[in-house]
C-alpha cells in the first residue's frame, strides 16, 4: 500500500501545522499587545490633552515672554531652550528661533527628537529659542496681532544677545513659514537669514496629475464650510479638521499602514509609535477669524505673493521687502506642500535674477527627492543632513551675493578635497540658479490660472451668501455646550477616547497584555504565514493607494472641467480669453531708489583699500564657479584665527561682499581696472593678500581653466606671481578680508 509523503510524520504537512501553530500563537499574542498599545495611546492622549501647556519638546526650557500677557494678548509664547550638560553654547554665535506650526497639531514638533532643528542648531553652537503655543486662542486673537506678537518676541531674543554676530535665524515650519515671511516683510530690520521648511507661500501652483490638495477649496465651494465650521463651534474653528485634512491625503496609511506596522512589529515599535502620536492627536483650536484669514487670503485666495493682504494700518505684505537670505527647504515627496507651491512665489514676484538683485534678496532652495511633509521637520536623517548643514553653514549663506541658488550636498569620503575644511558628513554648495531652473519643475498655465480665479470668486459669492442667509441662524441656534460636544465627537478625538482605560473592557486587555509579555514567543523570521501576512498586507495597500489615486484624478477632472468652463468663467466675472499673470511689476519709487544705488556704487568703483580690492578679486574669479562651497568660508575663517586686530562685524563684511559684487556687475571691466589705485605700495602685503585669494580658492577644488585665467588676470593686477604667491612671507600677518583697514 503506498502512502503519500505529505501524510507522514515529520513530513512537509507536519511542518506547515508547526508553522500555523506557531503564527496564530504569535498572532493572538500580536494582537493583545497591540490593543494594549492603542490603550497606551489613549491614555496618554488624556493625559496629554489634560496639560495647561501641552508639547513634545524633548528639552527643558525657560520661559522669557509670555504672550497672553501682551497688550494685545495671544497664545503664543517665547522660551529660551536650555541646552543639555554635553552641548557646549557660543554666545557669541547668532539666536537660532525655531518658530512652530499652528496647523491643527500641538506645539514641539521642531524639537520633537534630539536630532531635530533645535539640536542640530544647538550642537553648531548657537543660543536657541523657541515660538509655541497654548491649545486655546486668546478672545479677539487674530493672525496681525500674532505676528505683532512674534516681533516682540524677536526684539527680546536681539535685546539679550547684543554681541551677537548677526540677527537670528528665524525657522519656521509648515504653516509657520508664510507667518514668518509675513512678519519679515513688515518688519525686516528684525531678521537674519529665514528658512522656511515644507511651507507653502504660492497656493495654486502645481501639475497636473499630482498634488491635488489645491483643488479641495473649489471643490467645496470655497470658504463657506469653513465659516460653517467655525460657527458650529462657537466662534473656534477645530484643529482636529485641518488634521483630518492630512489624513486624507494617504489613506493607505491613515487606514492601515501606521496602525499595521506596530502591529506587525509591536515587540520593537510602539515606543515610537507612542512617541508621535503623542504630538500627533494634541489637537488645538483657532479663532474664527484666524482660520478665515488663511483660506480666504492665502489657500483659495492666493494673495501673498500677489501684495494683495493688507494690514488694519493699511500696510501692504510686500516679500519683496524682506532684506534677509531666504532658504526653502521643500520635497517632491511632500504632498502638503509640493516643490512648485514652496517655491512659485520666486515668478510670481521677480522677472530674472537680476530682478532678485534689484531687490538685494538672496534666496536659496533645496528639493529633496523623496520625504514626506512631516519628514521634512521631523527626520532624524533629515536633521543630520540638510538642518544640520544649514546651521553649521548660516553665515556662508548670510553673506552670498544677491541672486537665486540651490543648496546640494556632496558625501564626504577618502576623495574630498580638503575634507577636514567641511563640518560633518557632507559638503554644501550653494550653486547658481535662474529662473528657468523653477519653471523647469512644472506649473500652472494661462488655462489653469483662470479656473483658480474663477474659483475664488465662486468662493467669495458663496461666502457672502452664507454670512447673509445662514450664519445670524446657525450662531444663534449653536450654544458652549454644543460646540464642545461636537467638538469631542469629532472621529480623530473618538478614537483616542475609546481605546483608553474610561473603556471598561480595556483594563482586562492591560492585565492580559502583562501576561502575554511573560511568555511572548515571537514567530521566527522564516514561517511561511509570516510572509504570507506580509503579502495581504500589500495588497491592502495597494488597493487603498489604487482609491486614492482614482479619488484624486476624479476631484482634478471635476475642478479641471467646472471651472475650465467658459459659461462660468464669465459669469463670475473672469474673461475666458484672458491671460492671466499673478507677475507684479517694480514700482516706480523702487526704481528711482535702485537707479540711486546704481549711481553712488558706481561713484565709489575707485574708493577703498586692501580689503576691498581682496575681495573684488576673489568675487571676480570665484564667480567662474558658479557656485560657493562651505570649504571656502572655513578657509577664509582660518586665515583670520591668528589675527588680533579689529575686526568687522559679519553685517558689515555681508556689506562689503555685496557692494563689491555689485560694482562688479554693474560694470566689471571698470571695477577690475581699478583695482591697483586701491593696492598699497608694500608689495608684502600684495602678496599675501593674494595667497589669500589663492588659498580660498582652492579649498574646495583645484584651481584650473577660466578660474585659472581670472585668477592669472587677478595677480596682474595686483603686481605679483601668480605661481609662487602662494607663500607667505614669514613676517607678514595672515590677511583677513574682515580686518579694518588701516
Amino acid at each position: 500500500m503506498s502512502m503519500n509523503n505529505a501524510t507522514l510524520p515529520g513530513g512537509p504537512m507536519s511542518g506547515l501545522v508547526a508553522s500555523a501553530v506557531e503564527y496564530m500563537m504569535d498572532a493572538g499574542q500580536r494582537s493583545v499587545l497591540f490593543l494594549d498599545v492603542m490603550r497606551r495611546r489613549g491614555d496618554q492622549y488624556r493625559e496629554h490633552i489634560a496639560q495647561t501647556a501641552p508639547h513634545v519638546l524633548q528639552y527643558a526650557a525657560e520661559l522669557i515672554v509670555d504672550g497672553r500677557k501682551l497688550d494685545e494678548p495671544v497664545n503664543y509664547a517665547l522660551v529660551r531652550i536650555i541646552p543639555p550638560k554635553d552641548v557646549e553654547i557660543d554666545l557669541n554665535r547668532r539666536p537660532f528661533i525655531v518658530v512652530d506650526p499652528r496647523a491643527g497639531h500641538g506645539p514641539g514638533i521642531g524639537g520633537f527628537k534630539a536630532d531635530s532643528e533645535i539640536g542640530v542648531a544647538m550642537k553648531a553652537g548657537h543660543p536657541c529659542y523657541f515660538i509655541g503655543f497654548l491649545p486655546e486662542p486668546m478672545p479677539g486673537q487674530t493672525i496681525e496681532r500674532i505676528a505683532r506678537a512674534e516681533a516682540v518676541f524677536i526684539e527680546k531674543v536681539i535685546s539679550r544677545h547684543p554681541q551677537a554676530d548677526g540677527k537670528p535665524c528665524v525657522i519656521g515650519n509648515c504653516q509657520a513659514g508664510w507667518a514668518v515671511m509675513i512678519l519679515a516683510s513688515l518688519r525686516p530690520e528684525l531678521f537674519g537669514p529665514i528658512i522656511v521648511a515644507g511651507a507653502p507661500l504660492a497656493y495654486w501652483a502645481g501639475v497636473h496629475g499630482k498634488y491635488p490638495m489645491r483643488y479641495s477649496g473649489g471643490l467645496l465651494g470655497g470658504s463657506w464650510l469653513t465659516a460653517l465650521t467655525s460657527d458650529l463651534g462657537g466662534g473656534k474653528f477645530d484643529g482636529a479638521w485641518l488634521v483630518q485634512n492630512f489624513e486624507n491625503q494617504n489613506p493607505s496609511n491613515t487606514l492601515w499602514t501606521k496602525q499595521y506596522n506596530v502591529y506587525s512589529k509591536v515587540d520593537t515599535e510602539a515606543e515610537r509609535y507612542l512617541e508621535f502620536e503623542r504630538w500627533w492627536g494634541g489637537h488645538v483650536n483657532l479663532n474664527a477669524e484666524e482660520i478665515q484669514f488663511i483660506v480666504d487670503e492665502l489657500f483659495v485666495g492666493n494673495n501673498l505673493a500677489a501684495g494683495r493682504i493688507k494690514m488694519s494700518d493699511g500696510q501692504t505684505v510686500d516679500l519683496r521687502n524682506i532684506r534677509s537670505p531666504i532658504l526653502v527647504f521643500c520635497s517632491k515627496g511632500d504632498n502638503i506642500t509640493p516643490p512648485q507651491q514652496a517655491l512659485d512665489w520666486i515668478l510670481d514676484l521677480y522677472a530674472d535674477v537680476d530682478e532678485i538683485r534689484a531687490y538685494g534678496q538672496t534666496i536659496v532652495y533645496t528639493v529633496h527627492e523623496s520625504v514626506g511633509h512631516l519628514g521634512i521637520f521631523v527626520s532624524g536623517g533629515i536633521a543630520k543632513k540638510e538642518h544640520a548643514e544649514f546651521s553649521s553653514n548660516i553665515d556662508l549663506i548670510d553673506v552670498l551675493p544677491p541672486g537665486l541658488y540651490e543648496a546640494t550636498f556632496e558625501a564626504k569620503d577618502a576623495d574630498t578635497t580638503n575634507a577636514d575644511l567641511a563640518v560633518g558628513q557632507w559638503v554644501m554648495r550653494c550653486e547658481a540658479r535662474t529662473l528657468d531652473d523653477i519653471r523647469a519643475m512644472g506649473g500652472n498655465s494661462p488655462e489653469d490660472e483662470r479656473r483658480f480665479a474663477a474659483a475664488k470668486r465662486v468662493s467669495e459669492i458663496n461666502l457672502a451668501a452664507y454670512q447673509k442667509f445662514l450664519q445670524p441662524w446657525i450662531k444663534g441656534l449653536v450654544t458652549p455646550q454644543m460646540a464642545e460636544s461636537m467638538r469631542n465627537l469629532h472621529p480623530l478625538r473618538l478614537q483616542y477616547e475609546l481605546f483608553s482605560s474610561r473603556n471598561p473592557f480595556m483594563p482586562a486587555v492591560e492585565s492580559l497584555a502583562e501576561k502575554v509579555s511573560e511568555d511572548r514567543k515571537p514567530v521566527s523570521k522564516d514561517n511561511p504565514f509570516m510572509a504570507f501576512q506580509e503579502q495581504v498586507s500589500k495588497q491592502i495597500v495597494h488597493a487603498l493607494d489604487g482609491w486614492r489615486d482614482s479619488q484624486e484624478a476624479l476631484s482634478e477632472a471635476i475642478f479641471l472641467a467646472v471651472y475650465g468652463s467658459a459659461a462660468v468663467q464669465a459669469a463670475v466675472g473672469i474673461d475666458p480669453q484672458s491671460v492671466p499673470s499673478r507677475r507684479r511689476e517694480m514700482s516706480a519709487q523702487h526704481r528711482e531708489m535702485l537707479q540711486a544705488r546704481i549711481a553712488e556704487l558706481k561713484s565709489r568703483i575707485g574708493e577703498g583699500g586692501l580689503r576691498e580690492a581682496a575681495v573684488r578679486g576673489l568675487l571676480y574669479v570665484g564667480s567662474a564657479r558658479g557656485m560657493v562651497d562651505e570649504r571656502s568660508l572655513e578657509a577664509l575663517r582660518n586665515l583670520r584665527r591668528n589675527d588680533t586686530g579689529a575686526r568687522l562685524t559679519l553685517s558689515e563684511f555681508k556689506m562689503l561682499v555685496r557692494e563689491q559684487f555689485f560694482m562688479l556687475l554693474l560694470d566689471r571691466e571698470t571695477a577690475l581696472a581699478a583695482i591697483p589705485k586701491l593696492l598699497p605700495d608694500n608689495a608684502d602685503d600684495r602678496r599675501t593678500a593674494f595667497a589669500a585669494i589663492r588659498e580660498v580658492l582652492s579649498a574646495s577644488a583645484a584651481i584650473s581653466g577660466e578660474v585659472a585665467n581670472r585668477l592669472q588676470r587677478v595677480a596682474e593686477l595686483f603686481g605679483v606671481d601668480a605661481e609662487g604667491s602662494s607663500e607667505r612671507a614669514s613676517n607678514v600677518a595672515p590677511f583677513d578680508p574682515k580686518a579694518k583697514a588701516s
